[in-house]
């Protein structure tokens, strides 16, 4: 009897690794150390060139069709007849609509305008409400609706203004991408949605990103998120900082209220630049500046400085992927962060800044109603 079950046992071993070996990879999880593996996964992309992301339907708009008909008049179709689309004032256009299971892999888009009256949303399977609401300068690291250069594992923003994400957006039965114009001027936008239809892991949580804004902030603390609810991990951040005062202005401390903390926090920084991987101001000793950079898991990656005219006050861009340590949850989060600089007397100053923030995080579904996006007047940077 136990000579049958080792044999047995061993028969159920060599077929799990036979079927390691042989195409059970899902095409999921890509890095340097699978590439090299096939995957019965199947490659799709949607864009104004294939709305649909269906296999051999690229490129077929005809000239009546196409917004770009005039510069493909003596060409017809199949030569970039429809490379982008517009979005009118006040009208909500559907990206990406796809059925089945698999996950995105990667994102590109440049839209034209004012990138804060953009806004993103991503539903997953047959949910109603977004898990990704925001705008989509802030999804992408330009919160001050200016080019800056951003080089990271998650997020690339490259000249002019090419946005890309390469976070893994795993759905189970559907995903629906939508972009809404809000505001008064019609806006052009390239689009390219890269992913891969597969089987998702049981264990797979859904992608969801949030954004707020405190403007000036209250009693000089920033809220980047609270009533999560569920379990997940928290992923990433990203802070627009409007400075309003003079000096230094870093000193405040995240904090992150885990699984029914309540007054004191299970998980607290030591200072706003150390947070975000940075040190004793981000600055550069030698010029005497604050020095950017930008880093595979971190960065301030933009700073813009007082021109003298209308650009008056110091602003900056700074992202934290927590891609190798996230936070992880079993039943609820909230972070918070302090608007804290320096007064004199070697004393704190609490401070009135202008923050907008972009939280990232994966969690089992549901998920809790998001807080109502500002009006068009309270997204505008001024």
């Amino acid at each position: 009897m136990k000579k049958n079950l080792f044999l047995i046992l061993s028969m159920l071993a060599t077929i799990h690794l036979t079927a390691q070996k042989t195409g059970t990879f899902n095409g999921l999880d890509m890095n340097m150390g699978n590439i090299f593996r096939l995957s019965d996964a199947k490659t799709r992309s949607i864009s104004p060139e294939n709305f649909t992301g269906e296999a051999g339907k690229g490129g077929m708009a005809t000239l009546e069709q196409g917004n770009a008909r005039a510069a493909a008049r003596d060409l017809g179709v199949g030569w970039k007849v429809n490379p982008y689309i517009h979005i009118e004032p006040g009208k909500t256009y559907t990206l990406a609509e796809i059925d089945g299971s698999g996950a995105i892999q990667h994102i590109w888009m440049t839209p034209t305008g004012n990138w804060k009256y953009s806004i993103l949303r991503f539903y997953w399977d047959d949910e109603k409400e977004p898990s990704i609401e925001v705008p989509v300068g802030n999804f992408f690291g330009m919160g001050w609706n200016e080019f800056a250069p951003l080089n990271s594992a998650a997020v690339t923003v490259n000249p002019g203004s090419a946005f890309n994400c390469y976070w893994p957006m795993p759905f189970r039965k559907k995903c629906r991408v939508t972009m809404e114009n809000v505001g008064a001027e019609r806006m052009t936008l390239y689009y390219q949605i890269d992913y891969t239809l597969t089987q998702v892991p049981e264990d797979a949580g859904y992608f969801h990103a949030q954004y707020r804004r405190s403007n000036p902030t209250e009693g000089s603390i920033h809220t980047l998120v609270d009533g999560i609810k569920g379990k997940g991990q928290y992923v990433g951040t990203y802070l627009a900082w409007g400075v309003n005062n003079n000096g230094w202005w870093g000193e405040g401390e995240i904090k992150f209220f885990m699984d029914g903390d309540d007054k004191f926090p299970t998980i607290i920084g030591t200072g706003t630049e150390d947070y975000f991987c940075g040190s004793y101001n981000f600055e550069n000793k030698k010029a005497r500046q604050y020095q950017e950079f930008s880093t595979a898991y971190a960065g301030l990656h933009q700073v813009i400085r007082p021109d003298g005219v209308y650009n008056s006050q110091q602003r900056f861009g700074m992202y934290r992927w927590h891609i190798m340590d996230p936070v992880r949850f079993n039943n609820g989060l909230k972070i918070t962060i302090q608007d804290l600089g320096w007064r004199s007397g070697g004393r704190y100053l609490p401070q009135q800044s202008d923050i907008s923030s972009v939280v990232f995080w994966y969690q089992s579904e549901p998920h809790n109603t998001f807080k109502k996006l500002p009006a068009v007047n309270d997204l505008e940077v001024n």
